[in-house]
């Protein structure tokens, strides 16, 4: 699953490295402990623009019931079937930047928060989860990341990952002229999970307000 991450790479810094976009596309403050229910940057592709906007995180479609699920996540498994989802899947695929996320490992201890990302990344990179959203005008936007069972490289922490999508996939993934359930599938090709690297973090970050840069770093032994 993922029911945190990190965002701290400026946005105008991911629209030109990733978009060729030069134009302001919004500044926010970094973010180091994104939690369910904030709003969250998503990237999407309309009419041939790209659009960066803000989208709540936790997904509602607006026929859906005032009582109904607002989701943070979508299992790749059956997003395409789900009558919740499938509409998004097949027309309103978004990215969601990020430069790492946060899962919990089991201990007899408690649950240990952990932090994944990948440790070669530099300024100018960052993760790209793919996500649905719902919504064409802001703040009435909202947005799910898919996910996926974890890499082998992760299931020692939990059983579930975020979709992270090799970034040259990005122009395919955003096509919405791409619509054939197979054909998403096939264009949605994954980063290589050897790159992701995971270590211990302070139970601090539990905490949804505690926002700070030592959230990420690893915790002592």
């Amino acid at each position: 699953m993922c029911g945190r991450f990190d965002l701290h790479t400026p946005r105008g810094l991911i629209a030109e490295t990733w978009f060729g976009l030069t134009k302001p596309v919004g500044e926010v403050h970094a973010r180091y402990n994104t939690a369910p229910g904030q709003s969250i940057t998503i990237i999407s592709l309309k009419d041939d623009q790209v659009r960066f906007s803000f989208a709540h995180w936790g997904y509602k479609p607006a026929w859906a019931g005032e009582e109904a699920p607002k989701p943070i996540n979508a299992r790749a498994e059956t997003v395409a079937n789900s009558k919740y989802f499938t509409h998004a899947f097949h027309h309103r695929r978004c990215l969601i930047p990020a430069d790492g996320w946060f899962e919990w490992m089991a201990t007899d201890q408690g649950k240990q928060p952990y932090y994944i990302t990948d440790p070669s990344n530099g300024r100018r990179d960052v993760l790209f989860f793919a996500g649905i959203y719902t919504g064409d005008i802001e703040p009435g936007m909202s947005a799910a990341i898919l996910t996926e069972p974890a890499a082998p490289n992760l299931r020692h922490i939990h059983d579930r990952q975020p979709v992270v999508l090799d970034p040259e996939c990005r122009w395919d993934w955003l096509n919405p002229e791409i619509t054939e359930r197979d054909q998403v599938r096939q264009v949605a090709k994954r980063l290589d999970p050897s790159r992701l690297n995971s270590w211990r973090v302070s139970p601090r970050m539990n905490k949804p307000d505690y926002n700070d840069p030592s959230i990420i770093e690893p915790m002592g032994n």
